[in-house]
């Protein structure tokens, strides 16, 4: 009970989190994290630059975009999802949260159906 009231906790952060002026993305430990220092992660299934997130519906319940109103820095860009709502890129590569990562530090989508990945600076 207490995993799931976690993941509802997170769910709820992440799914309604957006860009602060100083921005929810920094590096640490070598890997992009955002709200509440929780890893995010890429989707090979995205195009960098094409301005949309192809991850939808299902797929958006277990990787939460991030997302944002405006972009932080030359290195970010903001997309439009399927829904209307508007999702911070990295690269031109949406930037996603993943449900079974219960704490800051954790990787645990890292590789994950080998399309997703830790996304990097």
């Amino acid at each position: 009970m207490k995993k799931i009231l976690s993941i509802a906790a997170f769910l709820a952060v992440a799914g309604c989190s957006t860009m602060a002026a100083d921005g929810p993305v920094k590096t640490v430990d070598g890997v992009l994290v955002g709200a509440g220092g929780m890893t995010l992660y890429t989707f090979d299934r995205d195009a960098a630059g094409s301005g949309k997130s192809v991850c939808n519906g299902p797929c958006a319940t277990n990787w939460p975009p991030l997302l944002a109103d405006k972009a932080p820095g030359s290195d970010y860009s903001v997309v439009a999802r399927d829904d209307g709502k508007m999702q911070l890129a990295y690269k031109g590569k949406p930037l996603y949260y993943w449900v079974k990562d219960t704490k800051p530090g954790d990787k645990t989508g890292d590789g994950f159906n080998q399309v997703w990945r830790t996304a990097k600076p």
